[in-house]
Order: C-alpha cells, then sequence, then structure tokens
C-alpha cells in the first residue's frame, strides 16, 4: 500500500525501511526519521550516511518497507 510521503505520521513510522534512489538503485536504510527529513545510513564499505529532505521522496510503500526517491543518490548530502 502506498501512501503519501509528505504525511508526517508516515515519515515518523519508515525507520529501517529501505530507500532506492530514482534508478532504483539502492542508497541505504533509514537510521532516523523526522517529519520532514530521513537519515541514511548506507552499506559498506564506507557506510556513509546520507538527508533526504521529504520533497525529494516519490513513493513509501508500507507493504514492502520501500522508500522510492525523485532524485538520484549522487544528489542527496551528507550530514
Amino acid at each position: 500500500m502506498s501512501v503519501s510521503p509528505l504525511d508526517p505520521n508516515v515519515l515518523r513510522s519508515v525507520a529501517g525501511y529501505l530507500v532506492a534512489d530514482a534508478r532504483g538503485r539502492v542508497v541505504g536504510r533509514v537510521e532516523e526519521a523526522t517529519d520532514n527529513r530521513l537519515t541514511v545510513r548506507g552499506g559498506l564499505p564506507l557506510r556513509r550516511r546520507r538527508v533526504v529532505l521529504a520533497t525529494e521522496i516519490d513513493d513509501v510503500d508500507q507493504t514492502s518497507g520501500v522508500i522510492a526517491l525523485r532524485v538520484e543518490r549522487g544528489t542527496l548530502r551528507t550530514p
């Protein structure tokens, strides 16, 4: 079931979700979520963190636990 990604209640409940960029490449998993942004930790070897703003989210699929982004991972900020 897909829901509006801008709903603050949805964003607060996505810890652990997988995040994929606009090309379908995995960015990482949600480590921390607030009303307007997500902190995503990537995989090995660097395990870097990236910040995803709510406006960069295209879709949140609560059934599969995947967040689809509107942007490519190279455009995401690091904290």
